[in-house]
């Protein structure tokens, strides 16, 4: 079988996956979770959007930000994004590795150009390795 044919089964199974996700947390009474994890990717784009924009981040890590957004959208991988799990997973590992690197010293900034819920931010910063602040 061809790579198409693998890479087109690998995203529809995730997409199916997400879907499943979703219609889950819904019909288990968790709508605000659900709009959350449905808006996390793009919450996230228009983050990446906004930090490269933002005068106060400086060009080093703007650079790096954006040479880790061309890896992403790039075919050119460590691991093909056709190979199921492993594939997404270099994705993510690199953009956890360079949103670690950006948000050293930065959470403020980056809490006050977050355009979704708090709820996903908080799950933003756990995953890059930041330790939560408790709601006082």
């Amino acid at each position: 079988m061809s790579w198409q044919w693998w890479t087109v089964t690998a995203f529809g199974g995730s997409a199916l996956a997400w879907g499943a996700l979703l219609l889950f947390l819904v019909l288990a009474g968790r709508r605000t979770d659900a709009r959350a994890l449905a808006g996390f990717i793009p919450d996230c784009i228009v983050l990446v959007g906004r930090l490269l924009r933002d005068p106060r981040v400086p060009r080093r890590r703007k650079l790096l930000l954006s040479l880790a957004a061309g890896y992403l959208a790039s075919s050119i991988d460590v691991v093909p994004d056709f190979i199921p799990v492993a594939g997404q997973l270099d994705d993510a590992i690199v953009l956890a590795f360079v949103l670690r690197h950006l948000l050293r010293g930065n959470e403020e900034l980056v809490r006050e150009l977050w355009p979704g819920p708090e709820q996903s931010l908080q799950l933003l910063l756990r995953l890059i390795g930041h330790p939560e602040r408790s709601a006082a």
